[in-house]
C-alpha cells in the first residue's frame, strides 16, 4: 500500500513540474510602448504558444509595476504572458 502512495505521489509531482514548466515559457518581444499611468505595455511578439496566439502587437497589463521600470521603448525582451483575472497579463520578462 505505501509503494502505491510513494508511485502516486511521484506521478502528480512530476505532472506539476511539467505544468510549471509550461507556463513559463519565454517569448521573445520588442517593446513598442509603455504606458506607466495605466500600468500597460505593448508588445509586438512572436506566437505565445501557452495562449494559442499567433504572432502580432498587442497591449498587456502588467503583474507587477517594477517590470515597468525594466522596460524601454524599442527594447529586445523575453517575456512569460498569461491571463490573469481574465486579462492578458506580462508576468515575467527578463
Amino acid at each position: 500500500m505505501n509503494r502505491i502512495i510513494q508511485i502516486a505521489v511521484a506521478a502528480t509531482l512530476s505532472l506539476a513540474a511539467v505544468t510549471a514548466a509550461s507556463a513559463t515559457e519565454f517569448t521573445k518581444g520588442t517593446v513598442k510602448k509603455v504606458d506607466l499611468k495605466a500600468k500597460k505595455v505593448t508588445l509586438i511578439h512572436e506566437e505565445l504558444k501557452s495562449l494559442d496566439m499567433p504572432a502580432m502587437t498587442m497591449v498587456f497589463r502588467v503583474k507587477d509595476e517594477a517590470l515597468l521600470a525594466q522596460l524601454t521603448e524599442g527594447a529586445k525582451i523575453e517575456f512569460v504572458a498569461d491571463r490573469v483575472e481574465g486579462k492578458l497579463t506580462v508576468t515575467e520578462v527578463k
